[in-house]
């Protein structure tokens, strides 16, 4: 029922995935920007032919003006130079040319970066937004068994490894293998010998670049993950610094941390452990290919030898160091610039699976929109279970009249705010349904459902925003009149005043700053202002002092008024006027009646709320006289 088996985050790290596939979903986000990419596309072409062709005038600047003798020099000046002022005019002509070919290069290498980025930027914002609003389309269950901090890091730390790729390391793999294909063409065409010695060592190079690249991918998706849990745990500690240090956890949770980035970095040394052996295998090869060329090309040009139709000249020979040089070269770049996009494909198969997870919950087909409520509640023999074969609840039927209030009482674990959260349908049953004015919660859309509903937890979550904001957050239309009313109805409105900038005060990160009650009242004051039909109250009072709650009971007598309302109750006292009190065991319900009813019955409703009378006047006596309570237990 609330989503099973989310193997997939847990088995990523370990099941190798299709490069392919996932370089196809990153296409998707591209597809939007095709004028962009075709620019950069004309760009890399121009800028591949430049770094080319400028090898080819370091070789007519040997052969047609340093050392004009050879046999079939091809001169783009002139045929040849015959006095010294025509080679050194020639010689400037073209070296000239040379330079102006780099600046070309360069000023293209940094238009193409510029537009990649321009590219890449909005392509990462696509890819952070649907990533954000899978987050809110996957249902509570889901976060009940994953941390938050492996979460955010699919929109930080994997989003991060994407945009350190998406620009100048992606450009430079793909003109890196377009300049490859060109030069090795060239070689092809201008001497078939020096080019088979000069590509001699290129399949050695590329099965090396191959078998360490395939495990540095490996290894990067290890680390994706492996930061995954550092954040995870980063997070938890955060938010639990308090009891850290109530509990004198410090020096535990330290140890902990240190294993989870300990683990990090294993994984990280493993990956770049790879990556740095790559670099100078390449390396090297590189220089045993240029000195195949300088000696079999010095070889053939000391012997005169012609082999294949080939005549061999100096100026071929430095063209073909040049050629080689440039052949190693993005063979290299694409070796280092790899790791890059290593790392990029991982943290994009980790973003990817998450994005293609299912939500446990989604609208039917047919799903139609809630009509306005009246507040008809039907529990229908209804089975709930978050683990298969373990039911949470046990054929639980009610009826709950619109505008009565229904009470849930019973021991922590009984069930009772499983029944909370299948009325808005945050989780399915298993067994039986619910209708809410004859309507099953399952066939009306979840948004339309929950747009009636007003829910006050026991721990209300307040945003690092004014008070004002965080008041009407159910209703962001609001005025600010209708807000400072809700305030006031939920008896906020005395603190709030008192606040340094009252309703514009900014408050800190989860309400820091206000008490336990202080926010609790905040979270109570959102509820009139949605004006639901539906109010659920999960233990809203259990955080208040007795003071408080006297004060909150006041604003509940009316904000209940009209509305169906379920209460959870946590001080018993407190439902004395509700028009059902269920009492609940092991997920069933045991007894229901009012009240009064139930305390005549003296059965298990009796017994919780004599054993809770009896810890108040035990805590009133021990508030008065600390031994009061301890004689009274010894005198029995």
């Amino acid at each position: 029922m609330f989503g099973r088996g989310d193997w997939l985050l847990q088995q990523e790290a370990r099941k190798p995935k299709a490069v392919g596939e996932t370089l196809g979903r990153f296409w998707s986000y591209f597809r939007g920007y095709t004028h962009v990419l075709a620019a950069v596309g004309v760009l890399v072409l121009i800028s591949t032919y430049l770094q080319v062709t400028i090898p080819n005038l370091m070789g007519q600047a040997v052969d047609c003006f340093l050392a004009p003798t050879s046999p079939g020099a091809r001169c783009w000046f002139t045929t040849a130079a015959t006095t010294p002022e025509d080679q050194l005019k020639g010689l400037a002509q073209i070296v000239l040319l040379i330079a102006a070919l780099f600046v070309a290069s360069s000023l293209l290498t940094g238009l193409q970066f510029f537009l990649m980025t321009y590219t890449g930027q909005n392509v990462l914002r696509s890819m952070r937004i649907e990533v954000f609003t899978h987050i809110h389309r996957l249902s509570l269950g889901y976060y009940t068994r994953h941390e938050a901090g492996d979460v955010m890091s699919r929109i930080t730390n994997d989003a991060d490894t994407i945009q350190q790729a998406i620009a100048f390391p992606l450009i430079s793999v793909i003109q890196g293998a377009l300049l490859i294909l060109l030069i090795a063409y060239t070689m092809l065409s201008e001497s078939l010998p020096l080019a088979v010695v000069a590509l001699a060592v290129t399949p050695v190079m590329f099965v090396a670049t191959s078998w360490l690249s395939g495990r540095a991918r490996r290894a990067f998706r290890q680390v994706r993950s492996r930061v995954g849990d550092v954040n995870a745990s980063l997070q938890e500690n955060l938010s639990a610094v308090r009891e850290a240090q109530a509990f004198n956890r410090e020096e535990q949770n330290i140890e902990a941390f240190s294993e989870s980035n300990a683990a990090s970095r294993d994984a990280s040394i493993r990956a770049v452990a790879y990556t740095s052996a790559l670099q100078p295998t390449l390396e090297a090869l590189g220089y045993v290919a240029v000195a195949l060329v300088a000696g079999v090309g010095g070889m053939m040009l000391l012997t005169g030898q012609s082999v294949l139709g080939t005549t061999v000249s100096l100026g071929l020979i430095v063209a073909f160091i040049a050629y080689t040089q440039r052949f190693n070269q993005p063979i290299s770049q694409i070796s280092a610039m790899w790791t890059n996009v290593q790392s990029a494909v991982a943290g994009g198969e980790r973003i990817f699976g998450f994005i293609d997870l299912v939500p446990d919950l989604q609208d039917a087909p047919d799903a139609v929109e809630m009509p306005p409520i009246e507040g008809r509640v039907v529990f229908d023999q209804v089975w709930a279970e978050y683990e298969p074969g373990q039911p949470v609840l046990r054929d639980v039927t009610l009826t709950a009249l619109p505008g009565q209030m229904v009470a849930i009482v019973g021991p922590t674990g009984a069930g009772k705010t499983t029944m909370a959260n299948l009325i808005p349908r945050f989780y399915d049953v298993s067994g039986g349904s619910i209708t809410i004015d004859g309507l099953d919660v399952r066939n009306v859309t979840a948004r339309s459902l929950r747009a009636q509903i007003g829910i006050v937890l026991q721990d209300s979550f307040l945003f690092s925003d004014s008070v004002m904001n965080n008041i009407r957050y159910g209703r962001p239309s609001a005025t600010d009149e209708e807000v400072v009313a809700a305030a006031r109805m939920a008896r906020a409105d005395t603190f709030i005043d008192r606040l340094p900038d009252g309703y514009q005060t900014v408050l800190g990160e989860r309400g820091s700053g206000l008490s336990l009650g202080q926010r609790q009242l905040l979270a109570i004051a959102r509820a009139p202002l949605a004006t639901p039909r539906i109010l659920i109250l999960d233990e809203a009072t259990s955080s208040v002092d007795t003071r408080t709650e006297r004060l909150i009971q006041k604003a509940l007598e009316e904000l209940l008024r009209g509305r169906t309302s379920f209460v959870i109750a946590h001080r018993l006292s407190t439902i004395r006027h509700a028009d059902q009190v269920l009492a609940i065991r092991d997920g069933e319900i045991v007894e229901r009646g009012t009240h009064d009813e139930l305390l005549a019955a003296r059965g298990f409703y009796y017994d919780l709320y004599m054993r809770q009378f009896r810890r108040d006047i035990d805590f009133t006596e021990a508030a008065i006289d600390p031994f009061a309570s301890r004689a009274r237990s010894a005198s029995a």
